[in-house]
């Protein structure tokens, strides 16, 4: 059976794989792609998939945007955060979806209700699928009723199994040699998918603020914050050694991030 998943988390994404392999329907793990440019792509040069799982936010938008470009023939089931507004157009058009946190006895009953639709086509019949208007009428309650979903956690591979960390407990966020790290209160670092201007967008720009080309801070975790050579200010966390600074052409920016 040939699977696409959509989803920009990879804790989401491996749980569902995992679902995938315990109801033996697929024997590889399948692709996951975490873009709305990606999957685009991935769409216009792999044959049409047999069954698509799609979370709603990716990395760089909300998947509407990619069905409004490219006409998804197979089913869908939508894995999704937004409770209150979606799923009453999910239900009005038949859509499946699954409910974030969702366990596997959920995840087995919407596959179940895959099977039947299959089961009762006829071989020549057309999957029903996403119209034009339908995906409008997602995007626009998307639009018009959505705040801002931003990450609330990281799954952070470490050397001794997957870790989740909370973005609550990130001090600050730091780009080094290619690579972008969560550093927690301890000081502790640990190493992130994407890059900082990637991230930056995932999280609550009231709560992180930007110093430099390549920091983030938690307002959480600001003690102090005093001036500092050339037009920068230094920024002393609490509880901590670590002072960080901002970088001249972006003491500006920070100064009215810190007034809120």
């Amino acid at each position: 059976m040939n699977i696409l998943i959509l989803e920009d988390e990879e804790l989401a994404a491996r749980q569902t794989v995992q679902f995938l392999e315990r109801a033996g329907l697929v024997t590889e793990a399948p692709p996951v792609v975490r873009s709305v440019e990606k999957a685009l792509n991935w769409l216009q040069t792999h044959p049409r998939p047999d069954l698509i799982f799609s979370d709603i936010e990716l990395l760089d938008g909300n998947v509407f945007s990619l069905y409004e470009r490219f006409r998804v023939t197979c089913p869908i089931i939508f894995t999704t955060a937004y409770d209150q507004f979606l799923l009453p157009a999910f239900r009005g058009n038949g859509i499946a979806y699954l409910l974030k946190p969702f366990d596997y006895e959920q995840f087995q009953e919407a596959l179940n209700k895959y099977q039947l639709l299959q089961q009762s086509l006829a071989p020549t019949a057309a999957v029903p699928a996403l119209t034009p208007e339908i995906v409008r009428e997602l995007g626009q309650a998307l639009r018009q009723n959505a705040q801002p979903q931003y990450k609330q956690r990281f799954s952070v591979r470490m050397r001794n199994g997957l870790y989740v960390l909370q973005t609550d407990d990130v001090a600050y966020v730091q780009a080094d040699e290619g690579v972008t790290f969560a550093v927690d209160g301890a000081g502790t670092r640990y190493p992130l998918g994407g890059t900082l201007t990637e991230l930056e967008r995932q999280l609550d720009p009231t709560r992180f603020g930007r110093l430099n080309r390549s920091e983030l801070v938690n307002i959480a975790f600001v003690e102090k914050v005093e001036p500092y050579f050339n037009n920068r200010l230094a920024v002393k966390l609490r509880a901590s050694s670590v002072t960080l600074t901002t970088s001249a052409a972006q003491t500006p920016e920070f100064r009215k991030w810190l007034e809120g």
